[in-house]
């Protein structure tokens, strides 16, 4: 992506809120648009592929510290949730099968193929961030926001068993499976200290979608900045 001169006069230092903020609009308005005016496929998919290469942390320099709903802060969400869910794609299915029959409209909007395996899940997020560039962006924010009500379900009804200390997870790089067993005292102290931890980044996941699809309602009334 090439840049004028002028959009890059308030880079040097790096140290001024305010030139931060222009820099994170500025950057995630060229980059949809340029995304958006393409019709080449091979620029669609380095847009979705980007992080792969270049890692999280360069759209984390561009976008994390935007406010959530606005176009930067929306962009980095999605980024930064592809990223989390190819690192952890048999887990994060595991956790979306858990939550897909506690709000089936979520589920159907998020557009996961049934059963939710891992590749099947990798897959529907990069058409959906693809969708944001040849497409209708409120309605990938929609999908991904829906994405997010699932999983934060899932994760939610794990962490509900784990407090009860009644399941045990054991997961291998192909599979998740659950065990019912009879826990010490120790193995529920450790059940409690993940159930909790889980229940946070369900959420944070709530918390996510719903600043994603107050995104995708202002995109609709062109207030999105």
């Amino acid at each position: 992506m090439k840049f004028s001169p002028d959009q890059f006069d308030y880079y040097p230092g790096g140290t001024s809120p305010e030139e931060t903020t222009r820099a994170a609009h500025t950057s995630a308005r060229l980059i949809l648009d340029r995304g958006r005016a393409s019709t080449d496929p091979s620029v669609t998919k380095r847009l979705v592929r980007f992080t792969d290469e270049f890692g999280l942390e360069a759209v984390a320099q561009l976008w994390a510290q935007a406010a959530p709903i606005t176009l930067p802060g929306s962009l980095w969400r999605i980024y930064a949730l592809r990223g989390v869910i190819r690192k952890n794609p048999a887990l994060i299915s595991h956790y979306y099968q858990r939550g897909m029959h506690s709000n089936y409209a979520a589920y159907v909007l998020a557009g996961v193929p049934s059963p939710p395996n891992a590749e099947e899940i990798c897959t529907t997020v990069d058409t959906i961030l693809a969708g944001a560039f040849t497409g209708e962006f409120d309605i990938a924010l929609e999908r991904f926001a829906a994405f997010c009500r699932v999983l934060s379900l899932g994760q939610d009804d794990v962490a509900l068993g784990l407090r009860h200390g009644q399941l045990k997870m054991q997961a291998d790089a192909r599979d998740e499976t659950l065990h019912r067993f009879n826990p010490s005292e120790e193995v529920r102290s450790e059940a409690a200290t993940r159930a909790t931890r889980l229940r946070a980044g369900a959420k944070k996941l709530l918390n996510t979608a719903i600043e994603l699809e107050t995104s995708a309602a202002k995109w609709r009334a062109s207030t999105l900045d």
